[in-house]
């Protein structure tokens, strides 16, 4: 099977329940931008924030698409941080976030995970959202 490269957002495909457009896989920034592309409305806006605090807080992050969701890595095999849209809000997986001090606000049902939970109502607080991409970073990430 040939592994995709890159997607577009002529790529995607319809939206998915909560509005999680359901994008080809693929590693490198093309497939995050489709995926992004593919959003509507305040989620798009959130979506996008997202991306350019997690490269502007960690420049040589690898990227990703899988299971319809953003990925961000280092090593482009391992992610330290996932995107998931759902009806009423953005989740943002920290994969070890149980190790980070402080911990995001959102308990996980998974043995390290941590969320963060962003939405119209409750904005995104960018300097703690960074903190938590630089130490995330600096850890093992998760294979998927």
């Amino acid at each position: 099977m040939k592994k995709q490269t890159a997607a577009s957002p002529a790529d995607a495909g319809a939206l998915l329940a909560g509005g999680n457009p359901q994008i080809p896989k693929g590693h490198g920034d093309a497939p995050v931008q489709a995926y992004i592309a593919a959003l509507t409305g305040w989620k798009r806006d959130v979506v996008r924030r997202l991306d350019a605090l997690v490269v502007e807080a960690v420049p040589e992050v690898r990227k990703a698409v899988k299971y319809n969701s953003p990925l961000y890595g280092m090593d482009g095999e391992t992610w330290f941080l996932g995107v998931h849209v759902m009806t009423r809000y953005v989740k943002v997986a920290f994969f070890n976030g149980k190790s980070l001090e402080p911990m995001p606000p959102v308990d996980s049902r998974t043995a390290h995970a941590r969320y963060l939970h962003v939405s119209e109502q409750e904005p995104l607080d960018e300097a703690a959202f960074v903190a938590w991409v630089k130490a995330a970073s600096e850890m093992p990430g998760e294979r998927m």
